[in-house]
């Protein structure tokens, strides 16, 4: 995080607490000194920890599924024309439908199981994955092919020396977009409800349900801090696959 975004971090929950120390805020704004007494007391109860733990397997396990189905599908139509011909048409039809619609049906199959809420986490994340491995793989330039080709490579070769670091950026950029839907939908499916009553989707509903506004918010502050971290990570890691790439500095530049 940069200085300026720290201080504006910083500016605002100073404002925040100066409000509600002067008693400008309705009941529902807890103030920032408050949530975190109750994030501290959750921490040492050790709630904080089995309601994160349970949420990150959930929006980690359907990443995973989703984004490995996506550029796997993704990579395989961009290399064979006619399967992605063949399927185009439906992810245009069915991208632009939020896939919590889809939550309902899995829910008379799965009920409120951790099963529903992975593969509701999956079924979103799978698209981006797809758009982005898909059009990597055709935006690589045909020369890159060619010359390969010319120089003795097969279809293997070429797919893994050419093609796939040609895709990477676009991936990563999939991959990105990807991990937030995980996390958002994550909270919406926890939102529900829980067969263990474990999640930090389900921690935000049952303070609803009691009037915790400071229950409330220390849950959501808990979750924008895991997604924060997981998209440094990701970020990390395409740093360090991608290091002293051309297309890396092309992705910076862009």
């Amino acid at each position: 995080m940069t200085r300026e975004a720290l201080a504006l971090v910083v500016a605002v929950l100073a404002l925040w607490q100066g409000l509600a120390l002067a008693h400008l805020l309705p009941p529902y704004l807890t103030s920032p000194a408050v949530v975190l007494g109750e994030l501290l007391r959750l921490t040492r109860s050790g709630e904080l920890l089995l309601h994160s733990a349970v949420s990150l397997y959930r929006s980690a396990a359907g990443f995973a599924l989703g984004a490995g189905l996506g550029v796997g599908l993704g990579l395989l139509a961009g290399v064979w024309r006619r399967l992605g011909d063949a399927v185009e048409p439906l992810v245009a039809l069915t991208y632009p439908v939020p896939k919590v619609a889809f939550l309902p049906i899995l829910l008379v199959w799965f009920g409120i199981s951790d099963t529903s809420k992975i593969l509701l986490i999956a079924l979103s994340t799978v698209f981006p994955c797809y758009i982005a491995a898909f059009y990597g793989v055709r935006a690589v330039d045909p020369l890159w092919v060619w010359a390969a080709q010319n120089m003795g490579a097969g279809r293997g070769r070429v797919f893994l020396r050419v093609l796939l670091p040609g895709a990477a950026v676009h991936i990563f950029s999939g991959l990105r977009v990807a991990l937030a839907l995980a996390f958002i939908l994550m909270v919406a499916s926890e939102l529900i409800g829980s067969s263990n009553r474990l999640g930090l989707g389900f921690l935000i509903l049952s303070a609803d349900a009691g009037g915790r506004f400071d229950l409330m918010f220390a849950a959501i502050l808990v979750i924008a801090v895991l997604g924060f971290a997981a998209d440094r990570l990701l970020l990390a890691v395409r740093r360090r696959l991608l290091a002293g790439s051309v297309l890396l500095e092309e992705a910076h530049r862009g």
